[in-house]
């Protein structure tokens, strides 16, 4: 019995490959970079370690075995340098971000977020950096006071009814129906019972999860897109529906045929109205497509990045009772001089809470995944490596936070570290180059100070009228792309008097 000649192309497609991959590995100028011993061959090794939600401590674990350079696949690379994370994120850095980023768009659409374009990116970037700067925040504490208003008044029903509750969870219906109100001047409805309306909760976590999967084989995405947007388990379709509400939503928003429940309006400027009147005023540089994308950047990532950094806030000054007691005196000084109550502004005065702040997001940073970039013409010279032009090289955010040269001790947490460093100004400089929750350069996440704004909003009321007690020690995380506890399992009380002196 011969063997149809059809049945060997696949089998010599394969040997080809296979050749290709181990002459790539072979003679590869970088080939002694360590790592993972199928690292050199296939990306199968990182696809399996980022399935199962723990890459953050992973990547950290890699870099204290192989070094300063480690390699995650065939040419991609880990790196853990100062100088190489200046360069590769550093101002006018010619960096563009890796085809990973492909997996975040709808395969014929570009977005803020995931474009490569650096030109387009930059110039869309600096059409609406206003929207998100220090300045429009006081168009936008109105809307945060509202929510964090009803996030106090169910605190208080737990109180009253003793119930424990994941805390985690909450903080997302909080940053949820906030970055609602900001966008679109109407909240959600997720602080009202804290269940997902409409699946928009869900919708985002399917995103997440396949966003990050899919843009370790990009190749694949515009493959998969159309097929997995017909089921509604999948990223695919979550992404799709995450579009389809923002576009109902700034249609509603034009025709004035909003819902009753948006009866619950404050008067003060959204961030839609904002880009509405941009629009009328010069509808060739703000189309309608920059409205989508904007409102959808919002919607897709203002909720979990917030949240998570709420909760790690949180939790960290649950473990450690003292800096809790610290932060709790200070925010009782600054309120006795307001009559009890804080503004942004007090917040932004507060040291120990700032500090508090910056070892709380340095510890557990929302992002857990290497900011993949890809190396430009000419190449590049890090860490003391040159890398050719399209290899693809990126920085762990919690890789550099659990940098023992610079954080010693790293996994402490000690805001103090930070009030101490400013009689150092060598030392802060340095801290401040390897500390990137938000990202660095022009790529820093443009939402940073509205996050900002929802947590110093927050944190200094609920530790004015709360005491929590964590129900376990250690939680749970899980890691697609965003860092998320999923057991922050509390019980809370009210705060006495006696309790506050």
């Amino acid at each position: 019995m011969h063997t149809q000649p059809w049945l060997l192309i696949p089998a010599l497609f394969l040997a080809v490959q296979l050749i290709l991959r181990l002459s790539r590995a072979v003679l590869s100028p970088l080939k002694d970079i360590p790592g993972p011993f199928w690292t050199r061959f296939t990306s199968l090794w990182y696809f399996s370690r980022v399935r199962h939600g723990q890459f953050e401590q992973d990547n950290i674990k890699l870099h204290r075995q192989y070094g300063a350079i480690v390699r995650i696949a065939p040419n991609q690379y880990s790196i853990d340098d100062i100088s190489a994370i200046k360069t590769i994120y550093g101002p006018g850095s010619q960096f563009a971000k890796s085809a990973w980023y492909d997996g975040w768009k709808h395969p014929q659409q570009w977005t803020l977020f995931a474009d490569r374009d650096i030109k387009r990116h930059a110039d869309t970037r600096k059409q609406f950096a206003n929207l998100y700067s220090m300045s429009s925040l006081v168009h936008y504490e109105a809307f945060v006071d509202h929510c964090a208003g009803l996030f106090m008044q169910r605190l208080g029903d737990f109180a009253d009814k003793k119930q424990s509750f994941n805390l985690g969870r909450w903080f997302q219906c909080y940053a949820f129906d906030v970055i609602g109100n900001i966008t679109f001047g109407e909240r959600f409805g997720f602080l009202d019972r804290g269940e997902d309306i409409d699946g928009a909760i869900d919708a985002v976590h399917r995103v997440l999860m396949y966003s990050t999967m899919v843009g370790i084989y990009p190749e694949w995405h515009p493959r998969l897109f159309g097929l997995l947007s017909k089921f509604k388990w999948s990223g695919a379709s979550g992404r799709a529906y995450i579009a389809k509400f923002v576009r109902e939503k700034i249609r509603n928003h034009e025709t004035n045929k909003i819902e009753d429940e948006a009866v619950e309006t404050i008067k003060t400027q959204n961030f839609l109205e904002k880009l509405i009147l941009a629009r009328e005023k010069n509808p060739a540089k703000v189309t309608d497509y920059h409205l989508f994308i904007m409102a959808q950047t919002n919607v897709a990532a203002g909720s979990d990045t917030t949240a998570i950094s709420l909760s790690a806030i949180m939790w960290h000054l649950l473990q450690n009772r003292d800096s809790l007691n610290k932060l709790r005196a200070e925010i009782d000084e600054f309120a006795a001089r307001g009559n009890g109550s804080l503004t942004f502004k007090d917040s932004q005065d507060m040291p120990y809470f700032q500090a508090v702040m910056k070892e709380a997001l340095r510890m557990h940073s929302a992002t857990g995944l290497p900011m993949w970039r890809v190396v430009p013409a000419g190449g590049a010279q890090l860490g003391g490596r040159f890398f050719s032009e399209g290899t693809v090289v990126g920085a762990n955010t919690w890789v550099a936070h659990y940098d023992e040269r610079v954080f010693p001790n790293a996994r402490a947490f000690r805001p103090e570290r930070w009030l101490e460093a400013e009689a150092e100004p060598e030392r802060l400089k340095e801290m401040n180059q390897m500390y990137m929750p938000f990202g660095l350069g022009s790529r820093i996440c443009i939402g940073k100070h509205v996050s900002i704004l929802e947590m110093s909003k927050l944190i200094p009321r609920l530790l004015q009228d709360f005491e929590f007690t964590p129900l376990r020690t250690t939680w749970s995380t899980q890691n697609y792309w965003f860092v998320k506890p999923t057991d922050f399992e509390v019980q809370v009380k009210r705060r006495t008097n006696e309790l506050s002196t």
